[in-house]
This record gives C-alpha cells, sequence and structure tokens, in this order.
C-alpha cells in the first residue's frame, strides 16, 4: 500500500505510543497512557476487523480459580505466589468494573461451582478435605470463606452428588465489555486500525519502526499486547492455546444460572440469554490444541456435545446455534509477562486464559512501564 500524504501525516506522523493488540489488554493500555499522556497521539492496530486472540470469544467469566485449580497452582507455586495470583485477578476484576460499570458490562454476582465426575472421586475428596484450608489462605483477601459444599441442586448428572460452591465468583457479557471499550477509546481520541498485521519491528535511535504487513512508520514507544501470538514478535515463552466453544438456541424456562467449572476446569459452562454457553475440552488434544489457527475439531466438538447431553442438560432438548474458537496465551507460570523490551518496546502477554480477570490490570500496568 502506498500512503498519501494526507494518510502518512494525519495518521502517521509523531506518534508517539503505537500499541499492537485491540483486546483487553490493548484497549486499557491506551486508556491508560490517555490519562498520562493527554496530547499524545496514540495508534492501535488491530490485524483483525473485530479484536481477534481471547478478548472476544472468551466465556465472560468473572472468576479467580476454582478449588482444584488453586490446589493444583500449590504444586508449582508457593503459598505467597497463589495468594498474590488470587489478588491480582479479584484487583483486576474490580478495575474493569469500575472502568466501564456493572450495568454496562452485564455484570451478575451469580456465584461459581465446581463440578466433579463420578470418575473424579479422589479428588473430589481432596478438595473437601483442603476446602477449609484454602478458605483460610484466602481470608485475607476476600475477608470471608470463598469455598463451600452445595447439594447437586440444578439436577446435572453423572458427577459427584455435592458441588464446591464459590460465593465471589460472577459473570459478564464479553461482547458488551468489548464494545464499551470501544466506544472509550473512541471517545478519548485514539486511532484503532483494524486489518493491519505487524510483521516485525526494529529500533532505530529515538523510535521504533514499526513494519505492518500494509505499510512502514515510525513511533517513538511501542507496546505489545498479542496475548497467544505473542511469540510471533517476540522470543518470550508464551504458547498458543486454543479453546473451543459451543453455545445452544435459546432453551425455554433455563434454572441453571451462575458459572460452572467441570473436570479440573477444562470445562466450563454458564447461562447467557436463556441458553447455555460450554466451552473446553483442550485437555483432549494439548498438541493439537497449541494453535493459533481459529477452528475447531471433531474429536472436542463431539465431546462438548455429548456433556451437554449427558451431563448438563441429561432431559432438555437442545441444537447447537453457534461454535467457534479464541486463542490464549499460556506458560510454565501463571503470573503474566508484564515488562520492558528495550528502552523504546514493552510487552504485556501470557494473561494464561484469565484475561476477563487480569486484562484491565495488565494494560494498566503496560501503560505504566513507559
Amino acid at each position: 500500500m502506498n500512503l498519501s500524504y494526507w494518510e502518512y501525516t494525519s495518521w502517521f506522523t509523531n506518534v508517539d505510543f503505537t500499541i499492537v493488540g485491540s483486546g483487553i489488554v490493548g484497549l486499557n493500555c491506551a486508556l491508560q497512557l490517555r490519562k498520562q499522556h493527554p496530547t499524545a497521539k496514540i495508534v492501535v492496530l488491530e490485524k483483525g476487523i473485530l479484536p481477534q486472540g481471547a478478548s472476544t470469544k472468551n466465556a465472560g467469566f468473572a472468576c479467580f480459580g476454582s478449588l482444584s485449580e488453586i490446589l493444583d497452582d500449590l504444586n508449582s507455586h508457593s503459598e505467597e505466589e497463589v495468594i498474590n495470583l488470587v489478588k491480582r485477578r479479584c484487583n483486576g476484576l474490580q478495575l474493569l468494573r469500575e472502568t466501564l460499570g456493572d450495568t454496562t458490562i452485564d455484570y451478575q454476582a451469580l456465584g461459581g461451582y465446581e463440578l466433579f465426575t463420578e470418575n473424579d472421586a479422589e479428588l473430589y475428596e481432596t478438595c473437601l478435605t483442603k476446602k477449609d484450608q484454602i478458605n483460610q489462605l484466602l481470608f485475607s483477601v476476600f475477608d470471608g470463606n470463598v469455598f463451600s459444599e452445595v447439594a447437586n441442586t440444578f439436577q446435572f448428572q453423572q458427577i459427584q452428588s455435592n458441588y464446591i460452591f464459590n460465593q465471589f465468583e460472577g459473570q459478564i457479557d464479553t461482547g458488551k465489555m468489548m464494545y464499551a471499550l470501544l466506544e472509550k477509546i473512541r471517545s478519548n481520541n485514539i486511532q484503532i486500525l483494524n486489518s493491519v498485521s505487524v510483521d516485525a519491528f526494529s529500533e532505530t535511535g529515538n523510535a521504533v519502526q514499526v513494519h505492518t504487513n500494509h505499510f512502514d512508520f515510525y513511533t517513538k514507544k511501542l507496546l505489545i499486547a498479542t496475548n497467544g501470538f505473542a511469540s510471533q514478535l517476540l522470543e518470550e515463552k508464551v504458547k498458543p492455546a486454543r479453546a473451543q466453544v459451543i453455545i445452544t438456541e435459546p432453551i425455554p424456562n433455563l434454572h441453571i444460572k451462575g458459572t460452572f467449572h467441570l473436570d479440573k476446569g477444562y470445562y466450563y459452562f454458564r447461562n447467557i440469554d436463556n441458553r447455555i454457553l460450554f466451552g473446553g475440552g483442550r485437555n483432549l488434544d494439548f498438541q493439537g490444541e497449541e494453535t493459533t489457527e481459529f477452528a475447531q475439531t471433531e474429536l472436542i466438538q463431539q465431546k462438548l456435545e455429548g456433556l451437554l447431553k449427558t451431563t448438563i442438560l441429561p432431559n432438555t432438548a437442545f441444537e447447537i446455534a453457534h461454535r467457534w474458537s479464541g486463542i490464549m496465551g499460556v506458560g510454565s507460570q501463571k503470573k503474566a509477562i508484564v515488562k520492558p523490551l528495550s528502552n523504546h518496546v514493552y510487552c504485556g502477554v501470557r494473561l494464561g486464559g484469565m484475561g476477563v480477570a487480569i486484562g484491565s490490570l495488565v494494560g494498566k500496568e503496560l501503560a505504566d512501564l513507559v
């Protein structure tokens, strides 16, 4: 693409900050930079027509970790590290709610439930045994007990008799959240350019030359917020992790309300608009799902539909309305990577499937690095 004089001077001259990625992290980073630099020229580059990755494709869980996940994290993290992970997720969710408002994002504090399959009897008993210990560990974060045991009131089948209930978990409308963030971006005189992929970048003195699929330009600072796609631009250890999702047609008198984790959190579902949104199954093919390709596989789609029929909606007729996938960024540690890469380049990536919870906070921290 050959830029005209008008295009070059209006959009790509004297650019102060360029952000790669218009997801939760990138947009919150841009808003924070605007607060700090009211007159700066800020440009956001997005390779998709809409934000790619996971920001518009997630399940909308306002969560910070199920009991079994926290117990698993304690196998590879210290108690202090786990407490800090949970604190960051809670702080990030609070920042998201303050930034956009509960009504805007349709935040609902319906609680969260962890279900255990009939084959997970040992894990179920371990969670019950460790429940009080974890409640004590997290008491300073919530000023109350997080986890309790409740009966199977939603009449799911082929699971253990009771759930573990999390009174502090909630849910949001992902589409409304991202739409509201984009509206804030526009009202703060921040430019978003869609369908622009960053192929490479190089530092030249006091600036960074950005090479895209359409044109090259210079920016004073470059901030990379591409999460699961980070390895395409950076050497940071971030693996892509695809999550496949399905959603049903509306179900009359749907009685299921809340967010639900199943099989160590590898499956998750919730209610939305009298539908069931159901995702997961990455554990069926870890290697195959370590990809940046947006697609569905027969193996995982059949498993999702099968669990809907046998466990979640065993006595209810349903039809699948939509199928999609999103790309997360994961690694050996749960802590996000937020750091300067040089004097002019910074990154905020590897959100570990907790983008809704920590995306706002990581975006703010990324801007604060500058």
